[in-house]
């Protein structure tokens, strides 16, 4: 045992030179070789996936170091103190150029260009809540509208998943919290700032009769008439609550009716005026920043909202009287007005005439 400890003592030196020799080898062979190939994509190389990410970090920071540096980069003396008043709640400390205090519903691509992740930004937003059982009207419904339509569906029961057997379902959004309202999930996730991009917004029931209905053709109709709040005309014979909510076919749009007797206290008021049901409204994005406003936490299933509709779209008061009392006090004035005007101008002409 001693004699063989002895004799790989030599051994050992020996192999320790070699092993010093091969490093020093190899790290001038290396440096050699990055200096042939200044650039290597780690993409080419297979490496951990963690590693690579750590690297293209690590990299990207170098590069934005050597070629654009904030102020931040020079020091926190360097950095101005900002404080705009005017800027959104929360946001004074930061500089207006950098703030975006509305967004959207666009789905986006997790690589890329962000410029190149929409191949069309649909205009309109459709939601729906729903229950799985409605599946079959739902997708009904959903083929009424073109792809300038987003659709976005509120779960109630939910049940996600089960709806992805539709392909349009792939690339709508889905919200689910069990057992809550429309109007719940309104004032919740449908704030204005959120959906700013959508031109009209229609939060729509389940169980709608849509056989006749087109979307694009609708919008079209909306915007001919400039109706702020609306929403389709129901078959007469389906059980309606309202008669305004009733499709007439002598006309595109009708915006007062006769109800029963005793049903409106005044017929410029709803329900026989300036009134759409809550089953199925269709908001324009300025109406409905209004609307979400008066949506109230706590009133879940919106009864008595549609009789407060008008006030969104409706002029101000003025001096405590109704608008349309404003509007009328002007007509009259204007008319005196008028007649004053040309009353004058036959008094001046015959003057001038030398005919007085």
């Amino acid at each position: 045992m001693g004699g063989s400890h002895r004799s790989g003592m030599p051994k050992k030196s020996s192999d320790g030179a070699r092993l010093f020799i091969a490093t020093i080898m190899g790290i001038v062979f290396g440096f050699f070789v990055g200096m042939s190939f200044p650039y290597v994509s780690l993409n080419k190389i297979n490496l951990p996936s963690s590693l690579i990410s750590s690297l293209d970090v690590a990299i990207t920071d170098i590069h934005r170091s050597t070629t654009s540096k904030s102020l931040e980069d020079h020091g926190p003396s360097n950095v101005p103190k900002i404080y705009v008043q005017t800027n959104p709640r929360g946001a004074e400390l930061l500089p207006p150029g950098i703030i975006v205090s509305e967004s959207d519903l666009y789905l986006r691509r997790l690589w890329g260009d962000p410029s190149e992740d929409l191949k069309k930004k649909p205009k309109y937003l459709v939601t729906f809540t729903v229950g799985l059982d409605q599946k079959n009207n739902i997708d009904a419904a959903v083929k009424k509208f073109s792809e300038d339509f987003i659709i976005m569906l509120f779960h109630y029961d939910g049940r996600v998943t089960e709806w992805d057997q539709f392909e349009w379902s792939k690339s709508a959004i889905h919200v689910s919290v069990k057992k809550q309202t429309k109007w719940w999930y309104a004032k919740r996730f449908l704030h204005p700032d959120i959906i700013a991009a959508y031109e009209y917004i229609f939060i729509w029931d389940e169980d709608l009769g849509v056989e006749h209905f087109n979307g694009n053709k609708y919008i079209e109709l909306v915007k001919r008439h400039g109706l702020e709040i609306s929403q389709p005309g129901l078959e007469p014979n389906n059980g309606l609550t309202w008669q305004m909510t009733k499709r007439r076919g002598d006309r595109e749009v009708h915006k007062d009716t006769e109800e029963k007797p005793g049903w409106c206290s005044d017929p410029r008021l709803p329900p026989c005026a300036a009134f759409v049901e809550i089953m199925a409204p269709v908001f324009s994005r300025e109406a409905w920043r209004c609307v979400w406003h008066m949506l109230q936490n706590d009133l879940v299933h919106g009864w008595g909202l549609d009789f407060a509709l008008r006030r969104c779209v409706e002029g101000q008061s003025e001096n405590g009287k109704a608008p349309w009392e404003g509007v009328r006090a002007r007509c009259r004035s204007e008319w005196a007005e008028f007649q004053s005007r040309l009353n004058e101008a036959d008094k001046s002409y015959l003057a001038h005439s030398g005919k007085v």
